[in-house]
């Protein structure tokens, strides 16, 4: 995996505006070996614990924007605090985990970091936190609106109306179908075959197809 190994104050251009020291507090205290890596499409963040004399492992993906950078982080630390106490014991995304996490977020908002529109879509994580970034659908929307740089003519899925014709970015066009629970079902217009495609996938909508 190509990655950069930033020394600490590097890290700073990567996070919000006044979280740098509450991070750094962190991965002091528990010897963190931080990597930013490169976009990833499979994970945003990964955690690998200490053991044989190696330090606690985190790794983010450098390609987010500040604030989906930094919940990234708080996911995998909150996956350190919880082997710090609990070792292998319990279930990598159980209550445990769970309430770590909750109570990062809870101490993150407090310290001022976040905009007033991501607090709000943050509440739901606090009382119930998913195990994976796809279960986070609504925040991600609102994380994503951070974005940096804006891919022209690209969208959510879930932005487009029920029956819209667009297309994914490996060139497949599909036609949008009901959504069932965060993922809507999808009709591939050349094979006929039904698919179902994530909320949050960024695709783009077509008005007219050249059959």
């Amino acid at each position: 995996m190509a990655a950069i190994e930033h020394p600490l104050h590097e890290l700073a251009r990567f996070l919000p505006a006044g979280s740098f020291d509450y991070v750094v507090k962190y991965l002091y205290q528990y010897k963190v070996h931080l990597t930013v890596a490169k976009s990833r499409k499979s994970v945003l963040g990964d955690y690998r614990h200490a053991h044989q004399g190696n330090n606690h492992r985190i790794s983010v993906n450098g390609n987010l924007n500040v604030y989906e950078f930094l919940i990234t982080l708080l996911h995998e630390l909150a996956h350190l605090l919880t082997f710090e106490q609990y070792q292998n014991r319990v279930e990598p995304h159980g209550k445990e985990w769970k309430g770590i996490y909750s109570k990062l977020l809870i101490d993150f908002v407090g310290f001022g970091v976040f905009p007033t529109e991501i607090i709000t879509a943050l509440q739901k994580s606090i009382i119930s936190p998913a195990a994976t970034a796809n279960g986070e659908t609504e925040l991600l929307m609102v994380l994503r609106k951070y974005n940096a740089v804006k891919k022209e003519g690209v969208c959510f899925i879930a932005d487009l109306p029920e029956g819209a014709l667009f297309r994914l970015s490996n060139g497949k066009v599909f036609k949008k179908g009901e959504l069932r629970r965060k993922r809507y079902t999808c009709f591939e217009l050349k094979t006929g075959m039904m698919y179902t495609i994530s909320a949050i996938t960024e695709v783009k909508q077509l008005e007219v197809i050249n059959q």
